[in-house]
């Protein structure tokens, strides 16, 4: 850091040599303010990383002219009786209640008005026990024994369902080994090890091999999918775990990069040829197929650049994707499309917003004693706007096919989750650990998204018949 002396005395010895010092600073300063000023309402960042100074929420979403609460129509869900009890109680009417007190033992029964309590029964795990004969070979003399069934191996071990117990949670409920041990043992009187729970993932992740197949080769015959990535703690070091997924399918993998390596390693978009909606990562516009992009991570940038740097280009064009929005839904419920002439139109206020951008955020070439090796750094505004002119398209991929989705809301609240296990459970200690609870987090999720009951589904998958997705007509 120069001090104001050391810049006085340069000052006075080389003046030029005190551009380069005075942009660099400034710049450093701009970078720093902006940072300060960054939040999960005009970036990327998560609304855990605000801290106690939360901004106050917005959101995207404008108020409409109905109630809050269920609407009219609306089914609504609520405890209903059901035609076959488990257990019956009859109350009997000894004496009359209307104040004779004369008994009604003699009198026959009209009819019986109910009531209906669920309630939990007592836990316990059942116990089978099998018993193979044994017997005498008439012929040979030796003992010869039954065989048991393939999935009874010893002489003491857990079933199916209650290892689809453990493994549910740990991977969809997210509970650390040692809190499962303690929640079997409050619940069934059995204290279970870590390394029976991780027998358990080990042996599930095992069965799912043909499963993640048809999850990847679905995927990549769909029309729109959703990609997205995130940090991932394994082995103590950085690590990403990425999703790809739809309405009807989720796939996780994890990988020490983030970019192109990851993605060849996976071998997943390779060959896609759809639409894949993102958050404009580079590495996935070297892919040979359309994009789509997240626009509220573009309207979130827009907000920094309105509220911080003071530029009303910014908001100008946060309204206007807003109202390009509000247009698609609109002719959504009329079944519409939009016209050559509406597009142009729209096109023509978007281009017409980015240009106002550069006006307000000039390319100013750095002076020859300021330019340094490698690209030059730009302004946050800057890289902004070369993403909304160069990637227009893909912006606006929504507005030309109304199949294409706003926002990358399917990928993020895919990953989400994965990223509140770190927060509970800590970093994986293996690699093996870390892509297991991810090939398992896929078939879940996919099972939940097709409507199967998820414990059934892994109870499935231990007794080697695991949930298979058809692909959507």
């Amino acid at each position: 850091m120069w001090t104001a002396e050391k810049l006085i005395a340069l000052a006075d010895s080389k003046p030029r040599t005190l551009v380069p010092i005075v942009l660099e600073q400034q710049s450093q300063i701009e970078a720093l303010h902006a940072r300060l000023t960054l939040n999960s309402q005009n970036s990327s960042k998560p609304p855990s990383s605000d801290g106690f100074q939360k901004p106050a929420p917005k959101s995207l979403r404008k108020k409409s002219a109905r109630k809050s609460g269920g609407q009219p129509g609306h089914p609504g869900r609520t405890l209903v009786q059901v035609k076959h009890p488990d257990h019956v109680v009859i109350h009997s009417l000894e004496k009359c209640p209307c104040g004779c007190g004369r008994s009604l033992h003699q009198q026959p029964v009209l009819r019986y008005e109910n009531r209906q309590v669920f309630d939990l029964p007592p836990q316990r795990l059942e116990v089978t026990e099998h018993r193979a004969e044994i017997k005498r070979c008439p012929v040979s003399g030796r003992e010869v024994c039954a065989a048991f069934p393939a999935n009874v191996s010893a002489p003491a071990q857990y079933g199916s369902r209650f290892k689809a117990w453990l493994v549910y949670c740990r991977v969809q409920q997210l509970l650390p080994l040692d809190r499962i041990g303690q929640m079997a043992n409050d619940l069934f009187g059995h204290s279970v090890s870590a390394a029976t729970v991780q027998a358990a993932l080990d042996a599930t992740d095992k069965s799912l091999a043909p499963f993640g197949d048809e999850v990847k080769r679905q995927l990549m015959s769909v029309d729109i999918a959703h990609a997205d990535e995130t940090g991932l703690r394994v082995m103590k070091s950085p690590h990403w775990l990425h999703v790809v997924s739809t309405r009807y399918l989720t796939w996780y993998g994890v990988h020490a990069k983030r970019g192109r390596e990851a993605i060849d390693a996976f071998g997943l978009l390779i060959s896609f040829k759809g639409r894949l909606i993102h958050d404009c990562l580079s590495s996935y516009f070297k892919l040979n197929c359309a994009h789509g992009l997240c626009n509220p991570h573009l309207l979130r940038e827009l907000v920094f650049i309105h509220e911080q740097l003071n530029q009303t280009w910014a908001a100008s064009l946060h309204d206007l994707l807003l109202a390009m929005h509000g247009f698609v839904e609109d002719r959504k419920k009329v079944d519409s499309d939009c016209s050559p002439k509406e597009l142009a139109g729209w096109r023509k206020r978007y281009d017409t917003m980015v240009a106002l951008g550069y006006v307000a955020n000039p390319h100013t070439p750095l002076p020859p004693e300021a330019r340094r090796r490698g690209r030059p750094k730009k302004s946050k505004a800057l890289n902004l706007l070369d993403r909304l002119k160069l990637h227009a398209q893909s912006v606006l991929a929504f507005l030309y096919d109304f199949r294409v989705p706003f926002s990358n809301n399917q990928g993020e609240q895919d990953l989400r989750m994965m990223k509140v296990q770190q927060k509970i459970s800590g970093t994986f200690r293996t690699l093996h650990g870390a892509r297991a609870f991810a090939n398992i987090r896929s078939y879940i999720s996919t099972a939940r998204k097709n409507g199967q009951e998820v414990l059934l589904s892994i109870d499935r998958a231990l007794s080697g018949r695991p949930f298979m997705p058809r692909a959507p007509t």
